[in-house]
């Protein structure tokens, strides 16, 4: 937080602020309406397109601007405060004014959950509240996916169809109240209300049916974590074989019974947004939940409506023999973007659901629930969604206006606004047409909630990519940038950086400078540019892109490197295409690739651990999850002319035929030593000490706090990325930071010319 202009208030003056930030929609005006009264000064607040403007005028007005940003609401983010002395206006009285209009350079805040004194009055019979599943407040509730504009008033949300009753009104209006200004307030009598009541829903719970509830940002899928009849048939109706589910318990003392957690991941789950978290589970619920992992994704509730759900269970269902857990996913068919209209709904999702709860509030943005874990000690986004956007990343300078889209999976999108700029929710992967039509709406509804008209389109420099072509087809300028400096660019920006760095960038496939399939990548970075330093030795790719589907085709490849290639009909003898890979691996002009991610494959297919993919990143995460210690194979690696090969190491995995448990720890363990040695070596070369790590590998946490802590043992200051997720859901973030440095140094060069 800046404050700028510092002025005090004289005899016969009155002082002006504009408090820039995320300001509206959190209970600002009312907290600035409590303190100026204390003060006893005269003025007013209101909203307006910065931010929310003050004027306030007494003989204590320069304590109320000390003491503003100190007390601010739970939710209030204070960027800057700007005071400027005017002319007095002898008002003796302080007042809220209605929002003002013009061009906007505020923010919308984040969704929150449900706040503690919320929590109280949900279960309070004398409340008026009492078992109310749309309660909220200032301090919680939702927020970014209801509006619909800036500023943030009630005639611009989705609350706008419902007409306040008296004592709501009066609430509304009472600056001794927690409801003051709280656009989203509504009661059981002028409220949103549900389709089926929280009895049925238990019960329907309780019973093994698959129950669909509309949640914040869009429909879940919910059913008993417990049943393993109900959590399978989830997946076979949702066409989701392996993948894992997210579980959603009661209480933070339940975590305990189905996970290890430690304080920063505790913390982790109770903050307001709710995210679900990774943790290691304990294994006491259905294997069909994550099969084959050792972690399971936790999380608390949300909304009032998953309270209720829980104290019905509570009180009227038979314990299970521990805390009640239950299955709690995104209601969507495999890939698709997660629905939030009720009649779509109720057809697209009547072959999944047993019942289907619907309510009469709108959701005007859709928002998947946010994916975390802790890496390193601390958080570290898989999925920023719900409970995080809108809040922008500040960057070290200000750059034009733009509009980055990011990739083809995982995708989000970034518009810069000053030195701010704001990632969209997680969009997905873009190969429907459900999903192509979610990434235009997320585009126009963040330019125009921010009221930004960029200057620029920046894409990635994949000339099919969907978001490629969006761009072509709507920007007038456009910005290509290379995928692996987007990775590395995101981690700098949210760092505050530039450059110089050296940056490694693992992940499963780029678009590379030369028209070929990049993925280990190690770069120098400065500025709006990049070296490529180095790779990961390339291997065939028999099949093309059908190795990101069936990992065994890597495995074979490795193979036919190690010049064992007539073990690959026997080693993979239920493969039909087995017996003749060998020979397709001898022919000439097969493409090669670098990607960090098919060599995780390779080791996988190599251990037996996973052959064929059901959903991207399992081969990795199954390796993963096998790992017991992490351990280094003396000779595993070499690296000539900046070119790294793990050749040694995978040839161990064959010869010594290791138990996959013993094998993964050997494959994190030496390839995260290798890549700290490459990284080593360039340093000495470069002279540069700061490395930026990125990359969907990164999601590894073993990998990840591998490479970190062999950096900082090295005398190297690695750099994670912590605010966006290290997959392509940052790549945005670099591509905007890229081409917003490479405006300005065109502009440099323009002014020197």
């Amino acid at each position: 937080m800046r404050m700028s202009d510092k002025a005090t208030a004289r005899d016969g003056q009155r002082l002006r602020l504009h408090v820039r930030g995320a300001v509206q929609g959190v209970g600002f005006r009312p907290y600035v309406y409590g303190l100026a009264t204390r003060y006893r000064l005269g003025g007013f607040v209101a909203n307006d397109p910065n931010g929310v403007l003050i004027e306030v005028e007494g003989e204590r007005a320069s304590d109320f601007v000390a003491a503003l940003p100190l007390e601010k609401p739970p939710l209030a983010r204070i960027d800057e405060i700007s005071v400027q002395p005017i002319g007095a206006a002898a008002t003796e009285e302080f007042s809220i004014r209605t929002s003002e209009q013009g061009r906007v350079s505020t923010r919308i805040v984040a969704d929150a959950a449900t706040c503690r004194e919320c929590l109280s009055e949900l279960f309070d019979p004398a409340s008026r509240f009492h078992r109310y599943p749309f309660i909220n407040c200032t301090h919680c509730g939702p927020r970014y996916t209801i509006a619909e504009r800036l500023p943030y008033d009630r005639p611009a949300t989705a609350m706008k169809r419902f007409a306040m009753c008296a004592a709501c009104a009066a609430d509304y209006a009472d600056p001794g109240s927690r409801r003051f200004h709280t656009e989203a307030i509504a009661c059981p009598r002028c409220g949103p209300r549900l389709s089926h009541g929280i009895a049925e829903i238990a019960a329907a719970v309780a019973g093994g049916k698959i129950v669909a509830i509309k949640g914040l940002g869009g429909y879940q899928l919910i059913c008993d974590a417990h049943n393993d009849a109900a959590v399978r048939q989830l997946r076979l109706r949702k066409q989701r074989d392996q993948k894992p589910f997210a579980v959603m318990v009661g209480t933070l003392e339940a975590v305990a019974e189905f996970a290890e957690a430690d304080a920063v991941e505790l913390a982790l789950l109770e903050s307001r947004p709710r995210p679900i978290v990774l943790l290691t589970s304990r294994g006491r619920l259905v294997q069909s939940i994550a099969p084959e992992l050792a972690r399971i994704g936790i999380m608390l509730p949300v909304a009032p409506l998953h309270h209720l759900i829980f104290d019905a269970l509570n009180a009227a269902h038979a314990p299970v023999g521990e805390s009640w857990a239950i299955v709690a996913t995104s209601a969507n068919l495999s890939g698709e973007p997660l629905l939030i209209d009720n009649r779509e709904a109720e057809q697209r999702l009547a072959g999944i659901a047993d019942l289907i709860v619907t309510h009469d509030r709108d959701i005007v943005t859709r928002a998947d629930d946010s994916l975390a874990a802790v890496v390193a000690g601390r958080p570290q986004f898989i999925r920023r969604a719900r409970g995080y956007v809108p809040e922008p990343v500040r960057l070290a300078r200000s750059v034009a206006p733009l509009l980055a889209v990011g990739g083809a999976l995982k995708s989000t999108v970034a518009v810069t606004r000053g030195n701010e700029a704001f990632v969209s929710q997680h969009i997905g992967d873009l190969d429907t047409a459900e999903g192509i039509r979610f990434f235009e709406e997320t585009v126009d509804h963040l330019l125009s909630t921010l009221d930004v008209e960029p200057v620029a389109l920046i894409h990635d420099l994949h000339p099919n990519m969907a978001s490629t072509r969006f761009a072509e087809a709507r920007g007038t300028r456009l910005i290509a940038v290379q995928h692996h400096h987007a990775h590395a660019a995101s981690v700098m920006a949210e760092h505050g950086i530039a450059g110089p760095v050296l940056a490694l960038v693992l992940d499963g496939f780029g678009y590379g400078s030369d028209g070929g399939n990049w993925g280990g990548e190690l770069l120098a970075c400065e500025g709006a540019r990049f070296r490529r330093l180095g790779h990961l030795a390339p291997l065939k790719m028999p099949g093309g892109d059908r190795v990101a589907r069936e990992p065994w085709r890597m495995a074979a490849s490795v193979l036919h490197a190690l010049r064992r290639g007539d073990a690959i009909a026997s080693r993979f003898a239920a493969q039909p295409q087995a017996a003749r890979l060998s020979a397709l691996l001898e022919q000439p002009g097969m493409p090669t690739t670098t990607s960090a991610g098919r060599l995780f494959d390779a080791a996988a297919g190599l251990l037996g651990v996973c052959t064929v993919q059901t959903y991207e990143g399992e081969a990795a995460m199954k390796l993963e999850a096998r790992v017991r210690e992490p351990r280094v194979v003396s000779g595993g690696w070499v690296i000539e002319n900046g070119v790294l090969s793990l050749l040694p190491l995978l040839d161990r995995l064959v010869v010594d035929a290791p138990d996959p448990t013993d094998g993964a720890g050997l494959f994190h363990g030496t390839f995260a030593a290798a890549c700290v040695d490459w990284i080593s070596q360039a340093a000495r070369e470069t002279g540069l000490e700061t490395v930026a790590l990125s990359g969907g590998c990164f999601l590894n946490a073993r990998l990840s706090t591998g490479i970190s802590r062999g950096c900082i043992a090295a005398g190297l200051t690695p750099l994670l990325p912590r605010q966006l997720p290290p997959n392509d859901g940052g790549l945005s973030l670099g591509q905007a930071w890229i081409a917003g440095l490479q405006l300005l140094e065109h502009q440099g060069l323009e002014g020197t010319a």
